[in-house]
């Protein structure tokens, strides 16, 4: 019973997170949801950026700590380690919904392009830039990667395999794929926002210090396997970053 418990949750906490990443390419685009950048309850430019800035570091917090070795050493002596993942992912849906929620929009326009040409090119990069968030999940084992994996092999009692180091497609150009198309996702619009600009340099800043530490734990984690690569490989731009031997 405990068992099945376990992959119901890791099962529900994958088809949360799920409907929250949809919900965040309609968020950032504007589009087909009640809810985005630009659209919600209004406040004083003061308070909207400070609140802003709170929903995003609170983003940025959860997700960098929950993924660190010691906190998920800490959590699975008390929480079932085969749905440490998965809690992991609700949480991070969690808080998205809490940004969609309590984001407060910023319309006034930083910028505006009225070309058509140009304004259905750039809508079409920021779906280009999903399109290599949601590719890059599987190349590196989509279901591992948000638990069904760990919930599954827990169902049918057998163990979980090594992590093994590998490098498809897009892990040839850049070590960091999805961050790569998430940047490319928020900063490809016609009509950038105050709003959309402050999310977009928010989570850019969040990015570039949160793959820092994942590269740490990387580097204990696959060892000399992996320093070889971020030698060879750049970081979010291919050819840019790479580590010094």
């Amino acid at each position: 019973m405990a068992r099945l418990t376990r992959f119901v949750f890791g099962l529900a906490a994958y088809l949360f997170f799920f409907a929250a990443f949809l919900y965040l390419i309609g968020f950032v685009s504007n589009v087909y949801v009640p809810r985005s950048i630009n659209l919600g309850p209004a406040s004083p430019t003061g308070l909207a950026v400070l609140i802003n800035i709170g929903l995003i570091a609170l983003f940025g917090l959860q997700h960098s700590i929950m993924a660190r070795p010691g906190f998920k050493a800490a959590l699975t002596r008390v929480w079932p380690e085969s749905i440490e993942r998965s809690l992991y992912v609700a949480m991070t849906a969690l808080v998205l919904c809490l940004l969609y929620w309590f984001w407060r929009p910023m319309p006034e326009l930083v910028w505006s392009i009225d070309t058509s040409a140009m304004r259905y090119a750039l809508f079409a990069l920021s779906g280009i830039g999903w399109v290599i968030v949601l590719i890059s999940t599987f190349l590196i084992n989509h279901f591992e990667l948000f638990g069904l994996h760990q919930i599954w092999v827990d169902l049918n009692k057998r163990p979980l395999p090594e992590t093994k180091f590998r490098q498809p497609l897009f892990y040839k150009l850049v070590r960091h794929p999805i961050y790569t198309g998430m940047l490319i996702a928020f900063w490809s619009t016609p009509d950038m926002s105050q709003g959309h600009l402050l999310f977009s340099l928010g989570m850019t800043i969040y990015i570039l210090i949160g793959v820092r530490y994942e590269e740490r734990d990387l580097n204990d984690t696959l060892g000399e396997e992996y320093a070889t690569y971020t030698t060879q490989v750049g970081k979010l731009v291919p050819g840019i970053g790479k580590a010094r031997n």
